[in-house]
């Protein structure tokens, strides 16, 4: 094996370890998005549909913290255009770090809800996003997961 075949393996056993690595955050984030339905769904039954997003807000947290999940309200995050600083956005739940929750009290889900959890993907360089939209009859009609592939 000459110096070119060694840097290459080397490099291929690189990215494969960066695969492995990718793969178990996605597995983390998803178990994560598991566990935030189970508890919306677990708010929903108690509460039912009716109150303002704030109202959820705070049940879903309380909630969570039952559960010993890692979270932060109301994270801000800067909105950039180009090289510009150009505002800021506000991510209801960040849940470990990874996961985005944005929350809703409306009649129904619509196409702007999803370009808003796109949009805080691409400025968080996050992958998931769930929407959850307490205003339901049923708390599995108001959940939308919204993936984006990071670069």
């Amino acid at each position: 094996m000459n110096r070119q075949d060694a840097k290459d393996a080397k490099l291929g056993w690189e990215i494969n370890r960066q695969d492995a690595r990718d793969a178990k955050i996605r597995m983390f984030v998803d178990e994560m998005a598991g566990v935030v339905v189970d508890a919306s769904i677990e708010v929903h039954r108690n509460l039912g549909p009716g109150f303002l997003e704030s109202v959820y807000e705070d049940a879903l947290s309380h909630e969570l913290k039952l559960r010993g999940i890692r979270f932060e309200r109301q994270v801000p995050f800067n909105v950039r255009y180009k090289d510009a600083f150009v505002g800021n956005g506000f991510i209801d739940l960040l849940v470990e770090e990874r996961l985005v929750v944005e929350l809703k009290a409306v009649t129904a889900l619509l196409p702007i809800h999803t370009a808003q959890a796109i949009s805080y993907l691409k400025a968080t360089k996050l992958s998931l996003a769930l929407l959850l939209n307490f205003n339901t009859r049923l708390m599995r009609d108001g959940i939308q997961r919204v993936a984006l592939r990071v670069q």
